[in-house]
Parts: structure tokens; C-alpha cells; sequence
């Protein structure tokens, strides 16, 4: 069995390869599109894993691009493929840069890792310019039924801490963020499930590599069903005072 979790042990980047999320960049070519980001404009990828996406940003659409991400053994391996990128260590809810410094936000299967969403939210408010995006993609639930099981399993994934449209809303405008765009795309959740079955045999299987799971794998699809578990893009905006 692996060691560690599915992030850090590679396990999940068999099937994902470096975005380490559903969908690849689809999503992320998507917003950034929608956004409509000036070459030089600074955007700052939370949870940045491997720096894939930074690296993206910068190669592709000519931003000035940061990554932060809590786990050296990621940033490791994204500097020794990437050392010319500004990865470095941080987290959603503390981060390391000025008030009004980043022209976009992304958090991208980031945001349900953090332990405080609201903190998360008051630090992007606090770090984007006026008028500045933040894009989120993530898992929710489309059921609040099942949601206080899902959160009682041992999971080490972006899973652990799902919550609902909802609350998600109601957090970003307690925090001067309006979403101008969601959508979902629970399609993509499920095809990654499929890519797991073609990769490790079954999902069950892949939480038994990973180490991500010390529940019982069959009771954690019971439950995920039972909350309905979904995938979302959305875009939000800082308002201006």
C-alpha cells in the first residue's frame, strides 16, 4: 500500500497527471477566457501542487503568475521541473502576499483543503485589487442529506470538507465577493471515476492505494451518493468600496 495521500504519493497523478483535478485544464482555459486577463496581469494560483497551472498562466497566456501550496514535497517536485516558476510555501488561509496585489485568484480543488473557508475568503478579498476574480473549481454537495457523514470519514482528499452551494454563496458575499458565473460540472467528477476504474481496477481500489481513506471504501460511495456529490466552476468578483 501507498504511504502518505493521494496527492503526495503520485497515486492520483497516474490518472490526472499534473493538475491532479477532474477535468485537466478545461476548466482553467475556460475561466481564464471568461475573465479576460491583460498579458502581465498578476494571478495567483492557490493549492498549487506540481505548478502545472502556474506554468500555464505564464507559457500560454503571458501572466505574471504565482503558486503557493502547504506541501513541500509538491512544491519539490513542480521546482525541479519548473525552476524558473515563483512557486513557494503557503496557504489559502494566511496568504504571503500585499493587500491589492493580484489582478485573479484561482483555487482550483484547493478550497475544500482548507480548514477555514471563511478565512480563505477574507484573505482573497483582502489580496485582490478592486474589481480583481476569483475562480474556484471544487467538489459540493447538491444534497445536504449525508453532508455531516461525509464530513465524519477519514478522508484525505478534496472530499473532507464539502459543503453546499449555499453555504459556498453566502461565504463569499459575507466577504465582498459576488459570483458573477457557476456553473456545474459534475460530468467531469464523473468521468474522472471512470479514469480511477480504467487506472486501479475500481474507485475502491484507488482509495486503498492512496492512503487517502481509513474508512471503509464501500461505505465512503454510499455516503458520497448520498450527499450527491457534484463539481462546480465559478467566478467571483471583489466588489469595490
Amino acid at each position: 500500500m501507498e504511504t502518505g495521500n493521494s496527492y503526495e504519493n503520485g497515486v492520483l497523478r497516474q490518472t490526472t497527471g499534473d493538475t491532479l483535478r477532474p477535468g485537466g485544464f478545461f476548466l482553467t482555459d475556460l475561466a481564464i477566457e471568461k475573465c479576460v486577463f491583460l498579458p502581465g496581469d498578476h494571478v495567483l494560483d492557490v493549492g498549487c501542487g506540481y505548478g502545472a497551472t502556474v506554468d500555464r498562466l505564464v507559457s500560454l497566456y503571458q501572466l505574471k503568475a504565482f503558486g503557493i501550496d502547504p506541501s513541500e514535497t509538491l512544491l519539490n517536485i513542480g521546482l525541479n521541473k519548473y525552476p524558473d516558476l515563483s512557486l513557494s510555501k503557503g496557504k489559502g488561509e494566511d496568504l504571503p502576499f500585499s493587500n491589492n496585489s493580484m489582478d485573479g485568484i484561482s483555487c482550483e480543488c484547493s478550497l475544500s483543503l482548507m480548514t477555514d473557508v471563511n478565512q480563505a475568503f477574507q484573505e482573497i478579498n483582502r489580496v485582490l485589487k478592486p474589481t480583481g476574480r476569483l475562480i474556484v473549481h471544487d467538489v459540493y454537495a447538491r444534497n445536504s442529506v449525508g453532508l455531516n457523514e461525509l464530513h465524519e470519514l477519514n478522508l484525505n482528499s478534496c472530499l473532507r470538507n464539502t459543503i453546499t452551494e449555499e453555504q459556498i454563496r453566502k461565504g463569499l458575499s459575507s466577504n465582498g465577493l459576488q459570483i458573477v458565473h457557476w456553473q456545474d460540472h459534475s460530468q467531469l467528477l464523473v468521468q474522472l471515476m471512470v479514469d480511477l476504474i480504467m487506472t486501479h481496477g475500481s474507485v475502491n481500489e484507488f482509495w486503498i492505494k492512496s492512503g487517502g481513506c481509513t474508512s471503509d471504501p464501500s461505505a465512503v460511495q454510499v455516503v458520497l451518493k448520498k450527499a450527491k456529490v457534484g463539481y462546480f466552476q465559478l467566478i467571483a468578483e471583489k466588489i469595490s468600496r
